[in-house]
């Protein structure tokens, strides 16, 4: 073997052990924003029981409807003005994320 592929050698293991450090370092200190994270995988599998559950959704709706009419017209209000944006949004800020 000779001394270029020693050192190169030596240097990939000097970087693999630095890389074994900094990742324990990571994971120590990311260790407080478990919360953050778990309440996140909430939020994510509610959205997919939704996906998974719509007619639930609109029996709620519906209900909503007939119980409190003038309430469900504010929320429905609401909701449409909030999508409107998000619409909006995600058209200005699409071409600026890809470049």
């Amino acid at each position: 073997m000779n001394s270029t592929t020693l050192e190169l050698a030596l240097k990939k293991q000097r970087l693999q052990i630095a890389s074994e450090s900094l990742r324990t370092d990571f994971g120590r200190y990311a260790a407080g924003l478990t919360p953050v994270f778990s309440g996140a995988d909430v939020v994510v599998e509610g959205a997919r029981w939704v996906r998974r559950n719509p007619q639930i959704l609109v029996a709620a709706g519906i209900a909503l409807v007939v119980a409190r009419p003038k309430r469900a017209w504010r929320w429905a209000r609401r909701a449409f003005v909030g999508w409107q944006m998000w619409r909006k949004l995600s058209d200005f800020l699409e071409p600026r994320l890809q470049a």
